[in-house]
């Protein structure tokens, strides 16, 4: 699911609305409406449902995306914009990642070549086939439909292709920051991705939603979302299509099907193996170390009636042991076999030490004389079965479950899971008297920063195991990681030089303590390497950039975000890089970076409301480059229109200047904070002003704003230490006397 999808649940639970599988309705189409008639013209009589399914046939398509072994796995509907093989539809029609084909109403099945445009927060998208010729629906304007107009709704439901339903406009609904018509239309899985038509035929919608009300009640986006993605697609050739989120085949061989993810170093999987049970396997490359080694990893299910764990001494093939959860047990399997009948189930039993639902850490030991079984730092089975021999280690999953991976690791010998038993009970200790009220004092805080990571899954455990105090704990946790993360960027922001994609992980790790910075890393290194391996041989600073353009914004679909552009990631780097997606900001961050590795000195151009990067080649005119634009390159001129565009305002040569890592780091983390302040996240608030302080100590305003939220959160501590501060600096433009008011008011119990 993705994060829109995510942030959608909630509020569709809320009003009685439901994701159907492929069962949703949506969108728009292409030929554009003719000007409205002169006022006093008489409209066009309508036409029957019988006439407007009769002539849009032809215009209609069925989609649908293969699944493991090329099956269909996904099926729904989309329509022709462009004669010249342009096909609107859903974006979760189309299945990340997948292959997609496309069958006209002839039945002539059509490969999709290319994903033209995208918008995973609007679901929607545009394909490409190599088709000419085709008949493009006319394209309506959604403000002209009124409440209690008569619509007609095309589409698969059920695989029963074109099937027709008429029925009315019932009203106009704002959905998760979308335009939404609601329908008095029954809409059925495979209807997702057809055209809400007029009695004129003009399509003004594109199906997208059911409700769970009422199964005559379902819900279209305003056909004029689509037009973004009309005039500015952001192309991307099927065959790049095919590598969002793959692994890196480099390191891991999957065997049996299902479908393997990765996303900043976990590995996701669903679907069912083609193994007996559904078995699938996902292999590392890398050979593992002689005897005695390791190999561990952190697993999570879904749906704990499946199982998804640890292999080695698998061969390639049918033959390994595994070590996995199933049914809330464990199990040791030696698998000889592709059947039922070749398996030996070694050990089974449950374990008090498992976490259902949660993070959970398996560990095997190899040696000569066998292997033991740990979960959670907890021996759970001891084996001297010999059946099989050495072999490669990885991942395992079973039937249909769900599993997520991560910190897959091998090694002779690898630290424990879980903080030692001493460091467990000084926790508890420290955290005994907490209480279930008041803030957490500083002084606790300042402690548990010296207990390191493990101290996090301590404060975990013993929120486990103490109901009544988990929230405190939850929170006192949050706040540990959030000062270690603030510390470790105020370490960064001193050093010199500044690692900014370091820092720019930590400002993400703010949200996200679980983020995986080497495995981000890696993945920027990644995509370094792939543009390096594509540069013509002695290529210039021109060269190089024109080759990363080529790679970024053609081929791999980087663009700006257009439908959710407020959204918290994407000011998160990381996951601008898995999604390709971003704000000014952060794309020009992720440029800079990989201009970096390629020997490219690239600046970034703190332009006010629209962040833009400069090359200065030797000798030449210096150019700015609109990375938010798929990297427009721009003169002086451009830049000013540009600003003009979006400020009203003339461009100054002093908006023109460079910066440095230190401002565009209090810029990215002072675009969350904006984020934060209008959704009143007082802790998010909280978090981001410690990041903005830790860049830049001396910064008097933020101070105050961080003075506040923290009287506001119930920190008087840490409110009054800001106060403190105040005073004795005293910087300027900072309201001296408001601030020993403050103080007083604090000193006295009030606020």
């Amino acid at each position: 699911m993705t994060r829109s999808m995510r942030r959608s649940v909630g509020i569709m639970l809320a009003t009685g609305l439901a994701l159907g599988p492929s069962g949703l309705f949506l969108r728009g189409a292409f030929a554009v409406d003719p000007a409205p008639a002169a006022k006093g013209a008489a409209e066009p009589a309508p036409e029957s449902v019988e006439a407007i399914a009769k002539r849009v046939r032809d215009s209609i398509v069925t989609i649908r995306f293969s699944g493991r072994g090329g099956g269909d796995q996904g099926l729904g509907t989309g329509f022709v914009i462009a004669a010249d093989g342009l096909i609107a539809t859903n974006y979760h029609v189309i299945g990340e990642a997948r292959p997609v084909s496309v069958e006209l109403s002839d039945g002539s099945r059509h490969d999709v070549t290319a994903i033209h445009a995208s918008d995973r927060a609007a679901d929607l998208a545009i394909v490409r086939i190599a088709k000419q010729g085709l008949l493009p629906l006319l394209l309506g304007a959604a403000e002209t439909l009124l409440d209690g107009a008569e619509v007609v709704a095309v589409g698969n439901p059920h695989g029963l292709e074109r099937s027709v339903v008429a029925g009315r406009v019932s009203g106009k609904r704002e959905i998760d920051g979308r335009s939404m018509i609601q329908l008095a239309i029954p809409i059925e899985p495979g209807n997702s991705g057809g055209p809400l038509l007029d009695r004129q035929g003009k399509v003004h919608g594109i199906l997208t939603m059911k409700s769970l009300v009422t199964p005559f009640l379902g819900f279209a986006v305003a056909v004029d979302q689509l037009q973004p993605l009309i005039d500015r697609p952001n192309p991307i050739s099927i065959d790049r299509w095919l590598t969002i989120g793959t692994l890196d085949a480099k390191e891991w061989t999957t065997l049996g099907g299902a479908r393997w993810r990765q996303r900043a170093g976990r590995i996701a999987v669903e679907g069912t193996g083609t193994g007996f049970g559904g078995r699938s396997l996902c292999l590392a490359v890398a050979a593992p170390p002689p005897l005695p080694y390791e190999i561990a990893v952190w697993v999570k299910l879904d749906d704990e009636a499946g199982a998804a764990g640890l292999v080695f001494a698998a061969d390639g093939g049918d033959r390994h042991y595994g070590f996995y959860p199933t049914a809330g047990k464990l199990r040791l399997t030696r698998f000889d076999g592709p059947d039922v009948l070749s398996w030996k189930i070694l050990e089974e039993a449950a374990s008090p030490d498992y976490l259902p639902g949660q993070w959970n850490h398996l560990r095997v030991r190899r040696t000569l004389d066998g292997f033991t079984c740990f979960l959670n730092d907890t021996e759970i089975f001891q084996s001297t079965d010999k059946g099989l021999g050495e072999g490669r280690v990885g991942l395992a999953k079973f039937r249909d479950t769900k599993a997520e991976f991560r910190g897959f690791a091998v090694g002779a010998e690898l630290p424990p899971a879980r903080p030692p038993v001493e460091q467990l009970e000084r926790i508890a200790g420290l955290v005994h008297d907490l209480g279930a009220t008041g803030a957490v004092p500083a002084e606790l805080v300042a402690t548990l920063v010296t207990e390191g990571s493990s101290g996090d899954a301590a404060l975990a455990a013993r929120a486990d195991a103490l109901d009544r105090e988990a929230k405190r704990v939850r929170e006192l946790m949050a706040q540990v990681q959030a000062k270690r993360t603030v510390e470790a960027l105020a370490k960064e922001a001193a050093a010199e030089p500044i690692d900014l994609f370091q820092s720019a992980l930590l400002v993400a790790a703010l949200d996200n303590p679980d983020l995986d910075l080497a495995g981000s890393r890696h993945d920027l290194d990644r995509l370094a390497a792939e543009v390096a391996a594509a540069l013509p041989a002695g290529a210039d600073d021109a060269a190089k950039l024109a080759t990363l353009n080529r790679v970024l914004f053609t081929e791999l679909g980087f663009h700006g975000s257009r439908g959710d552009y407020y959204n918290r990631a994407n000011s998160y780097v990381n996951e601008v890089l898995d999604d390709r997606e971003g704000i000014p900001i952060t794309l020009a961050l992720v440029y800079m970076e990989l201009a970096k590795r390629l020997g490219v000195s690239i600046d970034g151009v703190g332009l006010p409301g629209h962040f833009l990067v400069r090359h200065a080649p030797a000798g030449a005119e210096p150019r700015w480059i609109d990375v938010f634009d798929a990297a427009a390159i721009l003169d002086r001129d451009g830049v000013a229109k540009l600003y003009r565009d979006l400020q009203g305002r003339e461009l100054t040569d002093d908006l023109l200047a460079t910066v440095g890592p230190k401002t565009i780091l209090t810029r990215m983390i002072n675009n969350l904070l904006s984020i934060a302040t209008r959704e009143d996240d007082a802790p998010a608030m909280h978090r981001y002003l410690d990041a903005m302080l830790a860049v830049d100590p001396d910064a008097g305003r933020e101070r105050v704003m961080r003075m506040l939220v923290a009287n506001r959160l119930g920190r008087k501590d840490a409110a009054r230490a800001d106060a403190l501060w105040l005073l004795e600096r005293a910087p300027e433009d900072i309201d001296l006397a408001a601030v020993h008011r403050f103080l007083e008011a604090l000193d006295q119990g009030g606020r």
